[in-house]
Formats: C-alpha cells, sequence, structure tokens
C-alpha cells in the first residue's frame, strides 16, 4: 500500500472532503443569513414552501430531511419569526399545512439573494464549467446507492 503524498487526502477519505466542504459552505451561509434573523435550517423550509406551497410537517420533514421532532421546532421558530402559519388540511382535522406568510415570503427572497451571493463567493475560483461538474456530481453523489450512514 502506497503512502498518499504528503499534504493530500488519500482518496479514501471522500467523507472528510466533503464534511470540510460543508462546513465552509455552511458558516459562509450562516453568516449571509444572520441579517435576515434565520438560519440554514429555516432557509431549507422557506425554500419548499416557497415552490411547492403549503406542507404539512411530516411532508417538511421528509423533504429537508429532518426528523419530526426536529422539525416541529423549525416550524415553531418560523411562526415565532411570524415566517410562516400552521392552518387546518381541509378535510382532515387532525393535518396543519405549513405555508408562508407575506413576510415569511420577503425575508425568502433576501435569503436567496444572499444563497446566490454567498454560493457565487464559495464557487469564484472555478471556472463555469468546473462549477457545473462540481454541482453534477455533488447531485450524482446523493443518488447513488452506496451505504448511507447508520
Amino acid at each position: 500500500m502506497t503512502a498518499p503524498v504528503p499534504g493530500e487526502l488519500p482518496p479514501y477519505a471522500v467523507g472528510q472532503l466533503l464534511r470540510r466542504a460543508h462546513s465552509r459552505a455552511a458558516r459562509a451561509f450562516s453568516e449571509a443569513l444572520t441579517p435576515l434573523g434565520i438560519e440554514g435550517r429555516h432557509f431549507g423550509v422557506l425554500v419548499v414552501l416557497a415552490f411547492d406551497g403549503p406542507q404539512t410537517q411530516r411532508d417538511l420533514a421528509e423533504r429537508v430531511g429532518s426528523d419530526r421532532v426536529s422539525m416541529m421546532r423549525v416550524v415553531d421558530d418560523l411562526e415565532a419569526r411570524e415566517l410562516a402559519v400552521r392552518r387546518p388540511v381541509p378535510g382532515d382535522r387532525r393535518l396543519r399545512a405549513v405555508e408562508l406568510t407575506d413576510h415569511g415570503r420577503d425575508v425568502f427572497h433576501a435569503a436567496e439573494k444572499s444563497a446566490r451571493e454567498t454560493s457565487d463567493a464559495l464557487l469564484a475560483h472555478l471556472e463555469p464549467a468546473e462549477r457545473t461538474a462540481l454541482t453534477g456530481l455533488l447531485l450524482r453523489f446523493l443518488q447513488g446507492t452506496g451505504p448511507a450512514a447508520p
């Protein structure tokens, strides 16, 4: 077995590279969202609501890859900030759908602008074709059928 080149990670370190990339991107994005009074977990839910309309908490949790308890906390946060409301689902008295308020829509648009600017800044050192390739490869990676985290 050959040792990796000094300063380089071995080829099996994909998890470490992804974690470091996530940390860098999450930190930059968190700083961009702070003036808007939201966090990345809030933005993920705002994106789904903005593009797909009202959703049950169960559906939101599934869409953003969260558990139900964490989703309840996020929706509670969004309601406290007057960004979303829970409304009864017609035909099912037990269910509530979460939907954006007008203020939530405004904050979403501002956050989306920040997300674009942050993404552009993070990828500024890459050529346009490299940006496209990186995004495409990450999407393919996520669709893979390899082992999942325990």
